[in-house]
């Protein structure tokens, strides 16, 4: 039985290795990029003209992070969607740690020389730069929820649409509603264990802001899925990711053989 599972895993790794040989470099940096943009950009609230409604910063870029998990949805699966987010989450971690040690080398920014307030604003970026515990640790948590349900609901949509499960009309549908959902989810888990928690939000404001949020985001979604599906059809016509999708057929086989 070790034997077995030992086997599994290093099928496992060999296919995850292979996944990442085969994702597209521009869009797993823009995705990476996107992931890191959007928990730095948390740490500042919006003004808005009523108290009921509270947003972040985060909204400006989570919105690709989103589109890139449909597209890879859509060509690589949920399982790898979900595999590549947690990667995006981790180099996230670690630019947050790399980000820290620099925020904690004496020097001063450019944006601190104000005669009599040099060093309030030099440790207000120190530590806007360096991050706050909570707000990482929640932008994390939101995240890596909020990816598995936008891929698996992307997916079981997918499953459901049998007339033309690969037309643009089929693509919209699945991304749309998954969008929704995941953002829905990630600002609602982010409001809740961040701004409820340490800013004082009340449950009104974290509702209204998941609510507004997914608007914003799907929005945005909206705006650039032709492209999105553009990108997934000349994938699949260009055959990106074969060597992936075989290891994951012949692993599937010797399972079954084996079972």
């Amino acid at each position: 039985m070790r034997g077995k599972g030992k086997e599994k895993w290093k099928k496992e790794y060999e296919a995850y290795r292979l996944l990442l040989r085969s994702l597209p470099g521009t869009v797993t940096a823009l995705f990476v990029l996107s992931v890191f943009a959007m928990n730095l950009l948390a740490n500042k609230s919006i003004t808005l003209p009523v108290s009921w409604l509270a947003l972040d910063a985060g909204i400006v870029v989570s919105w690709f992070a989103f589109l890139s998990m449909d597209m890879l949805t859509k060509h690589f699966g949920p399982k790898a969607a979900t595999q590549v987010s947690v990667t995006a989450i981790a180099l996230n971690l670690l630019f947050c740690l790399l980000m820290y040690i620099g925020s904690r080398i004496p020097g001063v920014w450019g944006e601190s020389y104000v005669p009599g307030s040099e060093a309030l604003i030099n440790t207000a970026l120190d530590n806007t730069f360096g991050g706050t515990w909570y707000v990482l640790a929640g932008s994390t948590l939101a995240f890596a929820v909020s990816a598995v349900v936008n891929n698996f609901s992307n997916f079981g949509i997918g499953r459901l649409l049998r007339g033309n499960p690969d037309g643009v009309a089929a693509y919209i549908l699945r991304s749309w509603i998954s969008t929704a959902l995941g953002q829905f989810v990630d600002n609602l888990v982010f409001a809740l264990t961040v701004s409820h928690v340490f800013f004082g939000w009340t449950l009104l404001q974290c509702v209204s802001c998941a609510l507004t949020g997914m608007v914003a985001e799907l929005l945005c979604e909206m705006l650039f899925s032709g492209i999105g599906y553009a990108v997934c059809r000349r994938w699949k016509h260009e055959g990106v990711g074969a060597a992936y999708f075989a290891c994951v057929r012949d692993g599937a086989e010797q399972d079954g053989a084996g079972r």
